[in-house]
């Protein structure tokens, strides 16, 4: 099954470029590889094997990545790779994802297991976000709402088997087109951080949006938002965005309590309770 890859730029160090551009080109199921510089200097002027687009002004994650998955969604390639520059993998790695794709039809989007480069296990299986879970995370001491977050990060999972998850980052999305083209790409109305939320939970109401701890990858995970106020005050206006669209609390967004509910009784302990 062939699949058409996306990276998207800003400022990004030429050694990450180079060494996901390596690796995807050795990965036999690619086709072809895009990359969407949002720098306001390209700084790629020739790379073989790549289709370069640089729009010199910063049009947010999704949008950028969106330039590219139009050109995927106007061939025949069944698949999309969205990719962070910063994931650290074999060729191997992709081919076993697209493989697990191709053996089954109803998954719609796929995560592997993510490391930190220390081997720590990033957990980026979460439950949809209330406000308290995502304003909690970033501004209260974790200490206050531990229990909480463990549950939101799907921790009481031990993350050692596939699960059906209703969020799966967006540093590594590999994505069914014929999902893509049910229920859309990108909402462009986000720059940047809660888009992964937002196309996960559309493609899980129609396919299984899998964590795939068969293949695993590592991830610079830098968290921007945590060191930079410029980054936090995007990271809030953005997700202020996302709960405009889909609603501040259970009454009025019930597909993320239901979503959530399905998510904990199928993947948490048989002695997790649900509240």
């Amino acid at each position: 099954m062939k699949c058409n890859a996306s990276i998207v730029l800003y400022n990004t160090p030429l050694g990450l470029v180079n060494e996901a551009v390596h690796n995807l080109r050795a990965c036999p199921e690619i086709c072809e590889i895009y990359l969407i510089d949002n720098s306001p200097r390209g700084e790629i002027e020739t790379m073989e094997g790549v289709k370069y687009i640089h729009n010199r002004r910063n049009l947010g994650y999704g949008r950028a990545h969106n330039i590219a998955i139009k050109h995927t969604l106007s061939s025949d390639v069944p698949l999309h790779l969205v990719l962070n520059a910063d994931v650290h993998f074999t060729p191997q790695a992709i081919t076993q994802c697209i493989k697990a794709m191709e053996d089954n039809p109803d998954y719609g989007q796929l995560m592997p297991k993510i490391y930190y480069p220390n081997g720590e296990v990033q957990h980026l299986c979460k439950l949809l976000p209330s406000p308290l879970d995502l304003f909690g995370r970033r501004f209260l001491s974790r200490k206050l709402i531990a229990k909480r977050l463990d549950r939101f990060e799907m921790r009481p999972t031990g993350y050692n088997k596939p699960m059906d998850v209703p969020y799966l980052s967006g540093c590594f999305m590999l994505l069914r087109c014929s999902a893509l083209r049910k229920v859309g790409l990108f909402d462009e109305h986000y720059f940047l951080y809660p888009e992964d939320i937002d196309l996960t939970r559309r493609i899980h109401r129609y396919y299984r949006t899998m964590f795939f701890p068969d293949v695993e990858v590592i991830h610079d995970h830098r968290q921007e938002s945590y060191h930079s106020w410029k980054m936090a005050w995007i990271h809030f206006v953005n997700m202020a965005c996302y709960f405009n669209k889909w609603g501040w609390n259970m009454l009025t967004d019930k597909e993320r309590k239901a979503f959530n509910k399905r998510a904990i009784e199928e993947n948490f302990p048989a002695d997790y309770q649900y509240k």
